[in-house]
């Protein structure tokens, strides 16, 4: 037997030595992971066995390897669900919360509001939309099949009619329909490789990730489809890089399709996401 609190001082020191950068919270969450309990319940643990602290020190060992927290205990909490995710998946961010919570209030505010997620990945924020507002009718689309493949395991029973297609291309019968769209689109240059955190680099798929020399490329396409898509006065909220807190409202300004173009700050003040309105009268 090995006490808890030596484990933890032990996987916590690893960890911040490998960089990994909230060491702490990563470490008791691999313990509490092993023990099969809630971090919160670990302190109601003295000691561990030897079997579990051999498996807890292996998932150490990964996380210090620079592999996402997510992907050793296969789930990664969004607002007020959880979500099974994975290699092959972009783990989501707690910052996207904040864009998934403005589409839930516009959301919440009809009575049988029609919401599309388009480049859903895990399903997170079509799930947290679905979870948060019961009237609404949401939609999903995701073009890679590995995260696909995720976003059924997460949207199953939710009653999300989820697609496999390009965002470019899919629901084709809700042009003009939709009163909410949402997207996490990939919005990171390519030449900004190097300063990618390795746990998104080598393990996040890079069709999630990276998009043309200045990050825009997809949102230029999510910006045209959008038009399509929304009715008149419908809104659209599209998450980007804190990097592109002018540029990606520009692509919305520029067009003149839009009204009421804002973006919004994340938590550590840091540019984020940007919403907008199709013009025209609401329907």
């Amino acid at each position: 037997m090995t006490g808890r609190r030596e484990l933890l001082h032990e996987g916590t020191a690893r960890l911040r030595e490998a960089g990994v950068a909230s060491p702490e919270h990563d470490a008791a969450e691999l313990l509490a992971h092993v023990l099969g309990c809630s971090r919160g319940r670990l302190p109601l643990v003295d000691e561990v066995s030897a079997g579990d602290a051999e498996r807890y020190a292996a998932l150490v060992t990964r996380r210090a390897g620079r592999t996402p927290l997510q992907h050793l205990t296969g789930v990664a909490a969004f607002r007020h669900v959880d979500l099974q995710v994975g290699p092959g998946v972009f783990v989501p961010r707690p910052e996207t919360e904040l864009l998934a919570g403005w589409a839930v209030e516009r959301a919440a505010a009809l009575s049988e509001p029609v919401v599309l997620d388009l480049c859903t990945g895990s399903g997170a924020i079509a799930r947290a939309i679905a979870d948060e507002v019961p009237a609404a009718r949401v939609h999903a689309a995701e073009l890679d099949p590995a995260a696909h493949a995720w976003a059924e395991r997460n949207l199953a029973g939710t009653g999300v009619e989820l697609r496999l297609g390009d965002m470019a291309e899919v629901f084709e019968e809700l042009l003009g329909r939709v009163d909410v769209l949402t997207c996490n689109p990939p919005y990171i240059p390519l030449e900004a490789w190097e300063s990618v955190a390795p746990e998104a680099r080598d393990h996040d798929p890079h069709l999630a990730l990276f998009s043309g020399a200045d990050g825009l490329d997809a949102i230029r396409v999510l910006e045209r489809r959008a038009a399509l898509l929304l009715r008149p006065g419908g809104v659209v909220a599209v998450e980007h890089a804190d990097q592109q807190g002018e540029s990606a409202p520009a692509v919305f300004t520029d067009t003149g399709r839009w009204r009421e173009v804002r973006d919004h700050r994340d938590l550590a003040g840091r540019p984020r996401f940007v919403t907008a309105t199709l013009a025209g009268s609401a329907s």
